[in-house]
């Protein structure tokens, strides 16, 4: 290969990372992102109204309750509702959500808890956001694996940002690769898309130049072969690294990398970063 052609290849490589890299930003802008989010309201069987949405919310057996005062009115599914309304029992890191004038009102489960988690496109979280500093990009970090499937996907229990909170997650293989001479392994997770996974993980530089607590791993189906790809350059925050206001789940334990992975995203400036 010529000088020339690692160049070109070099240019290739940055450009679509820095094609990623406003795509997250962007996502992170969104109005109704989790920069947004205002309020994190666990939800009980006693009637709660919160500053921050409209109503009177609780749940129960049969899920999640509003009830709106006359002149409240939430837009659910595209369909104005006023007084009572009863969203159901919401399925575990699934959610509804509602409109309130400008505003959106997630209705989630997280954990096994209903929670309401309003999103306000004028949160001071999100219109003091000018980005998220990162590792500029590195050839160097997009790692070949294998992928091992497990013989049956393997319920995997992982902590959260919120003490006492825990996920469960039905974990399909793990992934094997070699950095600086170590062979390495990570627990994977269902992804985004059918037979795409996900991994989180901290490294060496958790703490120190990253978020301590967490950063995920989108990783494309495998081969046919089992071959994977981990591109480190595109491990990104998850919110907790944003904001106290999210339920984000831990690494499972295995998932402690012994190397300091100097790829991808940061520790945001809204936590000290730089």
């Amino acid at each position: 290969m010529t000088t020339e052609t690692t160049a070109k290849d070099l240019h290739a490589f940055t450009v679509d990372w820095l094609e990623w890299h406003r795509a997250q930003e962007a996502r992170l802008a969104d109005p109704h992102g989790f920069l947004a989010i205002t309020g994190l309201h666990w939800l009980d069987d006693r009637p709660q109204r919160f500053p921050d949405a409209p109503g009177a919310w609780h749940t129960g057996p049969d899920g999640v309750v509003v009830n709106l005062d006359n002149g409240e009115e939430l837009v659910v599914d595209g369909t104005p509702v006023r007084g009572e309304h009863r969203f159901g029992v919401l399925p575990e890191r699934g959610g509804v959500d509602a409109v309130w004038g400008d505003a959106v009102i997630e209705v989630a489960k997280r954990g096994g808890n209903d929670i309401v988690r309003p999103r306000h496109p004028d949160a001071p979280l999100l219109t003091a956001f000018t980005g998220t500093p990162a590792y500029a990009p590195d050839p160097r970090w997009a790692v070949t694996g294998r992928y091992i499937p497990f013989d049956e996907p393997r319920a995997t229990t992982v902590g959260a940002a919120v003490e006492g909170l825990e996920h469960v997650y039905d974990a399909p293989g793990r992934i094997e690769f070699d950095v600086e001479g170590r062979r390495l392994s990570l627990t994977a997770f269902p992804g985004r898309g059918a037979r795409a996974l996900t991994v989180l993980f901290t490294d060496a530089t958790s703490g120190v130049t990253t978020y301590a607590a967490n950063r995920a791993l989108a990783v494309e189906p495998p081969a046919t072969d089992g071959t994977v790809v981990l591109d480190f350059n595109r491990a990104t925050n998850l919110p907790c690294a944003y904001t106290d206001l999210a339920t984000c789940p831990l690494p499972p334990a295995e998932n402690r990398l012994p190397v300091a992975v100097e790829a991808g995203q940061k520790i945001p400036r809204e936590r000290g970063g730089s």
